[in-house]
């Protein structure tokens, strides 16, 4: 993630600045330097990027041949942009990767309030000094992770944080309320020359997205009736939610005429896609199987489908995130109190996914009093259909002779998986089982106990096998 903000003090502490860069706007204008508008700066640089094969969107998945294409196809045409979808689609990570296609270094008036470029001064101040101190005007440099400015927006959002508004500051210091000099901006204008991005643009207020109107047409502003006129050079990038997913708001029309560009994101579209997904973005203490990422992503996918949830609000990526995390925990938790030397995923750390995250899911009006009914189907559903994948064409009949004649084995939150093992006798199936899931057979028993597992839930759900549960775990006769 990119950070935000940040005073120039700050940036040249933690980024060194080429100690070639022309300090003076005459140096600068010696070197030949030629102003170029944001948006100019995003083309050429994405240009740049495509034919040189670089990585534009580093952690962004699933979105390959269908959001960044059309991401940047309207950065090619210079569009400002709305990114529609629902939570958890990672439009906000597409946001911050927005700076990395501008010029890493930008040239601007050293003290200037709104960043402005030494050959192109916009404010009466900045103009003055321009005047003044000809060549002599002194020029600083920006790195381009200072020149992102976002905002979420909140009901509470005033035209004076997005525009700016007179400063009582400035006006009792004796200077006439008519003094454009005594503006205080807000953020759109002190992004001159950079991004500016609204998440969750419809939360604002109505009268609020009003004054972006002219932001985005005239590429002005307007305070307080001042006749002032800043020609703003801005790339301006939002999001929303699809306008039926709640009552909380809308774009208003002019301004949603305004946005050059309307982009669909999605959720992953594929379970491959879905558990890359997991496995960059959740911080796993635990070893946590492809198999089990497989039952998390497959269930996320019965969710979205299914008719007992409010696709509305959708089915955040963040809650595959947070079930395997929930995985992990429970393997860490079962590992230091059993003392097992590694903490390995189970199958049966999947029951404490729907507790824990149960209240990340809105239900329809309907099945109130049924979440953890159909939470559970579902998991099942997904429990089986990744063991069918895996063991398809395997016979496991002497692993249910075995335990249907007496090898019961139990497991549970407090059961080693050594317990698991020893439970069973030596059986050919049981190194078939393992190789299915990639497990060698000199592999740690934490591994091996979690392919048994997995065998031995599709054989009772496939009712091969019957399955007792009780407050400290289950066992399977």
């Amino acid at each position: 993630m990119l950070a935000q903000g940040g005073s120039v003090d700050v940036v040249t502490d933690t980024l060194a600045q080429p100690a070639e860069l022309p300090r003076t706007a005459g140096e600068l204008r010696a070197r030949g330097h030629h102003p170029r508008s944001v948006k100019a700066e995003l083309r050429g640089n994405l240009l740049e990027a495509l034919r040189s094969g670089r990585t534009l969107w580093p952690g962004v998945v699933g979105f390959d041949r269908t959001v960044l294409p059309q991401l940047e196809r309207a950065l090619l045409a210079g569009h400002d942009t709305v990114l529609l979808g629902e939570r958890g689609q990672g439009k906000t990570r597409l946001l911050r990767a927005l700076p990395e296609l501008l010029d890493e270094w930008t040239p601007v008036i050293s003290g200037s309030e709104l960043d402005e470029h030494p050959l192109e001064p916009i404010t009466p101040v900045s103009r003055r000094r321009a005047t003044e101190q000809g060549d002599a005007l002194p020029v600083a440099w920006r790195h381009r992770s200072e020149r992102y400015i976002e905002k979420l927006a909140t009901p509470d959002t005033a035209v004076a944080d997005l525009v700016g508004d007179v400063d009582p500051v400035k006006v009792a210091e004796g200077r006439s309320l008519g003094d454009p000099e005594t503006i205080h901006f807000g953020l759109v204008p002190r992004a001159h020359r950079g991004i500016v991005a609204i998440n969750e643009l419809p939360d604002l207020a109505e009268r609020i997205q009003v004054a972006l109107l002219n932001v985005m047409a005239e590429r002005d502003i307007q305070i307080r009736g001042y006749s002032l006129r800043l020609p703003l050079d801005v790339f301006l990038v939002a999001t929303a939610n699809p306008e039926d997913y709640t009552n909380r708001g809308r774009i208003i029309t002019p301004l949603k005429d305004r946005f050059g560009a309307e982009i669909r994101t999605h959720y992953p579209e594929t379970l491959d896609a879905e558990i890359a997904l997991v496995r960059q973005e959740a911080a796993l203490e635990a070893e946590v199987g492809d198999h089990l990422l497989e039952v998390l992503a497959r269930f996320v996918a019965h969710l979205r489908e299914s008719p007992a949830v409010d696709q509305r609000s959708g089915v955040s990526a963040r809650f595959a995130i947070a079930a395997a995390e929930t995985v992990s925990a429970a393997a860490v938790h079962r590992a230091a109190v059993t003392g097992e030397s590694a903490a390995v995923g189970r199958p049966v750390d999947l029951d404490a996914v729907i507790p824990v995250l149960r209240g990340k899911l809105e239900f329809e009006a309907g099945e109130q009093g049924r979440e953890d009914e159909v939470l559970g189907y579902l998991l099942r559903r997904s429990v089986a259909d990744t063991a069918r994948g895996v063991f398809a064409g395997l016979d496991m009949q002497s692993l249910v002779d075995a335990v249907s004649g007496g090898h019961r084995v139990a497991t549970g939150d407090r059961i080693a998986a050594h317990e698991v093992l020893t439970a069973l006798p030596e059986l050919p199936v049981l190194q078939q089982v393992a190789e299915r899931l990639g497990v060698r057979a000199e592999a740690s028993p934490g591994r091996i106990a979690s392919a048994v597992e997995l065998a031995l839930e599709s054989l009772y759900l496939a009712k091969r096998l019957a399955k007792d549960t009780d407050d400290d775990g289950m066992v399977y006769g």
